[in-house]
């Protein structure tokens, strides 16, 4: 088993779970022509700059869509690129974060992961 796989064990998803946010993931980005990332874990102070470097190290930066989550400091941020911006604006990015974050708050971590990647590839449209 690889490093990837044992940590992914460790994580705080079960295999189901994961499963799902790698489809999610899959058809938001063949539905909207963009990419869609999940960072899940500690973003460095202040989160925000941290959060748009990770952003700035995916491949295609500016037609990429990053979810960073931080359970443990309780930190959401949706990170989009100069082209995404132009299909996801920010209120449409904040109405995902509402909603992601009132899933999180009732201790479904997946859920409200899922359900912002959902939320976000529908209002970006198909490309």
């Amino acid at each position: 088993m690889s490093q990837a796989s044992i940590d992914a064990l460790d994580g705080p998803f079960t295999t189901r779970q994961l499963l799902r946010l790698d489809e999610a993931l899959r058809v938001a980005d063949q539905q909207t022509g963009l990419t869609f990332s999940v960072y899940l874990g500690d973003l460095e102070e202040p989160t925000r700059e941290y959060a748009e470097q990770l952003h700035r190290q995916l491949e295609g930066a500016p037609k990429a869509v990053l979810v960073a989550v931080s359970p443990n400091q309780r930190v959401l941020e949706i990170v989009t690129g100069s082209e995404a911006r132009k299909r996801i604006t920010d209120r449409d990015s904040k109405l995902a974060a509402l909603s992601m974050a009132a899933a999180f708050a009732g201790g479904d971590l997946a859920g409200g992961v899922l359900s912002g990647l959902d939320q976000l590839s529908s209002h970006a449209g198909r490309h």
